[in-house]
């Protein structure tokens, strides 16, 4: 388990964007996760959908991040803990309203950088093979992020893609 004591600052400015480490109780976040479960369910098989619900991201294993344009929730991120010198991103979301702003690579970039702090050595994800998540696919490849074989408790699977990256 990851001793969350050891965090960096739990609230940043990054980009604009306000980077707090959330404790997933208000109903903006409730409602984005709800979208990203709901668009998971919708382009993936149920078996191939390995997005977390509330209950999961409260894990003392995640720390789960919001971004804040404002008063507007723009997205969220989450990091996992998988062992001393691996970690997961989990929750990887853009609210619509923020589409198309960068809030993915800001977001991005700091789940990189909490990862580097934390002295991991490689960072991973899986992902969608559909269509539909091009875009994601693009995202974390112009961040360094490489194809993998399934890690941790994935396993192969063709509606999924995992990357990689060392830090």
């Amino acid at each position: 388990m990851y001793d969350q004591t050891d965090q960096c600052a739990t609230t940043i400015e990054s980009d604009g964007l306000r980077i707090v480490v959330d404790d997933l109780t208000g109903p903006a976040i409730a409602a984005l996760l709800t979208e990203h479960l709901a668009d998971m369910a919708a382009h993936s098989p149920i078996e191939s959908v390995h997005a977390l619900d509330i209950t999961a991201l409260r894990h003392p294993d995640i720390t789960f991040w919001t971004g804040w344009d404002g008063a507007a929730l723009a997205g969220c991120a989450a990091l996992k803990h998988l062992d001393d010198g691996h970690a997961e991103i989990k929750s990887m979301r853009t609210a619509s309203t923020h589409r198309g702003r960068g809030i993915a690579s800001t977001l991005l970039r700091h789940v990189i950088a909490e990862a580097t702090a934390r002295r991991y050595r490689r960072l991973s994800l899986e992902t969608g093979a559909q269509d539909f998540f091009r875009p994601a696919r693009r995202l974390y490849a112009a961040h360094g992020f490489g194809y993998c074989s399934p890690f941790g408790d994935y396993r192969p699977d063709p509606n999924s893609v995992f990357l990689t990256r060392v830090l």
